[in-house]
Formats: structure tokens, sequence, C-alpha cells
């Protein structure tokens, strides 16, 4: 037996102007015997799918069926015996239903023991000319087609048609969504091998440093967006750490990352032993490749692992967080403005000697800014209170434990990307 439990249909868009009310139709009466061997009958021999099926205030059952497209709903009504409504039962119902193939479904139909009052019958095609200024013999086809009509089993009888116009229209819109498919399926394609370039841009390997244990992750609310963090050989036993977010999501902040990306290193290529002229040089690369409104907040930081002295530069960035080994926290603030926004660019170098256990914790603000459904932020004082819980694990379980945490607290759908650097100041080898 047909499964013929109520589904819910797809509502017609309504339009949003209120000086134009929405309308629509609600239901078709039809009257019937038996509202449960009329209510198989549509189901299961017609294919039809159940609208309602509930029992009103009044104590009547309210039973509706839909065909497929849910493009229309009948009430199958169940009039009281003897009633004026009785004799509305076996009768044409002025339905007419329409279908691309008439014949295949009156083969269907026939199949599965639907009574046709005769086989499928050519219509007429008439037609109508297109207007004055087209030649007197231009004409255009209104309507033409097959049609058939067939009964319930109350004897309620219906049209089955099918119109040469119609299926054209069907032909159209299935192109159409066969279209879109397809422009859909190439995007996400793209939109994947774009997630597989950047995931390469991200650090690949882990240049080793005597003095410092680190870490780092990029969990993306989109399949590509504008956070970047990297890790940097600067030589002469300097390491550079690197944070960034970039202004804008999706693509556009994922080419801007890229950008940015390749300024860096390329310029750490001839600069790594000057900081002050490289965030320069990658200041004035980064305006001059990008429009008037992109930017990007970064904290560049040189770590120095032979006296480990850390020299850095906040741009505009969240202040990093330094948690000293007695649990003290200094916050690294920022010492110039964003990056990209002006070609004549001041900024300052600070400075911070690190010492065993101390903990440097870089993050973009998809941790600071997650929302619960209170709409309460995680906030800086939840991740300082989550560090120092975890504050005498390895870089990356504090990592995986913050990130865990933001996420137990906004179980929201993630609307930002989700950056950390943890790297803990440890004796040298």
């Amino acid at each position: 037996m047909a499964d013929i439990r109520p589904k819910t249909l797809e509502a017609s868009s309504a339009p949003v102007d209120r000086q134009h009310p929405y309308l629509g139709v609600h239901a078709i009466n039809v009257y019937v015997r038996d509202q449960n061997a009329s209510l198989r009958f549509y189901v299961e021999q017609l294919g039809f799918e159940v609208a309602f099926d509930a029992h009103l205030p009044s104590g009547d059952r309210w039973v509706a069926v839909a065909p497929p497209d849910g493009s229309a709903v009948l009430a199958l009504v169940a009039p009281q015996p003897e009633s004026r409504d009785c004799r509305l039962i076996g009768r044409f119902t002025g339905v007419i239903l329409v279908t691309e193939d008439v014949l295949a479904k009156y083969e269907e139909w026939r199949r599965r023991g639907v009574e046709f009052l005769f086989t499928p019958r050519l219509r007429r095609v008439k037609y109508e000319r297109l207007g004055p200024a087209a030649p007197p013999d231009a004409v255009s086809p209104v309507w033409g087609g097959v049609f058939t009509r067939f009964r319930d089993v109350d004897g309620n009888t219906f049209a089955l048609v099918g119109f040469d116009e119609v299926n054209r229209q069907i032909e159209e819109h299935r192109r159409r969504v066969a279209e879109k498919l397809e422009s859909e399926r190439r995007a996400a394609q793209e939109l994947e091998f774009a997630r597989q370039v950047q995931a390469r841009l991200f650090p690949q390997t882990l240049p080793p440093v005597d003095t410092l244990e680190y870490a780092g992750t990029c969990v993306q609310a989109r399949q590509v967006g504008g956070d970047y963090h990297d890790f940097l050989d600067l030589g002469g036993g300097r390491f550079g750490l690197v944070i960034a977010d970039i202004s804008g999501k999706g693509m556009a902040a994922a080419l801007l990352m890229a950008n940015l990306q390749a300024n860096l290193r390329s310029q750490c290529a001839s600069a790594a032993d000057d900081p002050e002229r490289l965030l320069r040089s990658v200041n004035r690369l980064f305006y001059e490749n990008t429009h008037d409104s992109a930017y990007a907040t970064l904290f560049f930081a040189e770590y120095d692992n032979r006296i480990r002295r850390l020299r850095y530069a906040n741009c505009g960035h969240l202040p990093v967080l330094l948690l000293r080994r007695d649990r003290s926290i200094e916050r690294l603030e920022a010492t110039s403005t964003v990056l990209g926004l002006f070609r004549d660019w001041e900024f300052s170098i600070a400075e911070r000697t690190l010492c065993c256990g101390d903990t440097l914790v870089l993050y973009t603000d998809g941790i600071t800014e997650s929302f619960n459904a209170a709409d309460d932020e995680f906030g800086e004082q939840r991740l300082v209170e989550a560090l120092r819980r975890h504050q005498d694990s390895p870089p990356s379980v504090v990592i995986e434990s913050v990130v865990e945490e933001v996420r137990q607290f906004s179980q929201l759908e993630q609307h930002d990307d989700i950056t950390l650097i943890v790297a803990k100041c440890r004796e040298g080898a």
C-alpha cells in the first residue's frame, strides 16, 4: 500500500508588496462517499500526495490531495447523508489535469485500474493572426493537443489533457533548469578547486625553532576565505609569525589573501633582515595591486631564537595575547593602522622578551566575535580563560581545545573564519 501520510506542499511565492495582497487557490472541493476509499484511489492509482488530513474542531475530517507538482489541492469532501451536497457526487468536477504525455499517463493509470470514458483523442488546433503588422497569412497556434476523461471511485469525472504550448513550456523550463544545474555544478567545481589552491597557501611545513614550539590552524566559514596565517624562516636564527584578516568574505577576500601572501613572501626574500623595510614594501604593493577599499589587519612578529626577543608590528589587528608563565596577560596592541589603505604608511616596531613557559596567542575575530543563541559574544575574556585552562598543554592541543570551546559556545552557523596561532617558549635544544 502506498504511503498516504501528509506531505508539506511548496507554497507559491507570495508578493512582498502589501498593496497587492497575496491571492491563490486554496482548494477545489470534490464530493465523495468514503474519504478513505477516495484517498487510496488518488494516492495509489493516480500518484497524488496527501496535502492535508486533519480533524476540524467541528469533528469533521478534512482530507485533501494534490498532484506531484503541488500546483493545486483537491479537498475530498464527504457530505452528510441526505444533504443537498450528496447530489454533487458522481458528476463532472470541472477539474482539468494537464500532462505532457496523455498517452503515457493514460496507459499508466489504466494499468492501475482507473476507468477512462474514452481513449485519448486529438484536439483541433486553433490559430490566431499575429497582428496588423504581420503578413496576412502569418498565424500562431493558440492551443492544440490530446485529451480524455476518467472517473474516480465515486464516479466523479475529470479531464486529462495535453497542450502543445504547455509541452513547449515544460521543455523550455527543463532546459533552463538543466542549464542552471550545470552552471551550479561548474561553479561548485571551480570553488572546490579554489579551496584546494588556497589550502596550499597556508603553511605546509614548520621551520624548526629551538626555543619555540608552535602550531596554527584556519577553520574557514566558507570554502574559501580571507584569513591568512604563515610561518617564515627569516634566516640568521630568526623566525616570522604572521596572521592577517582581509576585508570582505568569500572569493574576493580569498584573492586578496593570495595577493598579500605573495607580496609578503616575495619581500621576505629581499628584506628579511629589515622588518621595517619589509612591511613598507608589502603595504605599498598591497595598496597598488588592490582597489581603494581593500585592506587587511595584520600582525607580523620576528622572533630571534638566540635571545628570545620578539619584535612585532600590529597593523590594526586584534591585540595579540602574551600569556606569561605566572598566568598574567599582556596585550600586544596595535602599533599602526591597517595595511593597504594608504600609500604613505607609518608604523612602529615594539619589542617583548619571551621567557620559558610564556605563550603567545595570535587570533582573528572569528573566535572572539562568535555568537551564541542568546546573541552573546565569545569575547576575549572567554578566550583568556580557555587559554589558562590549557596553558600546560602543547600548542596543537591548545588550538584544538579553544576551537572546540568556540564551537560548543556558538552552535549556530559559522559566519567568519576562525584562525589561531599558539607559540610557546621552551628551553633550547
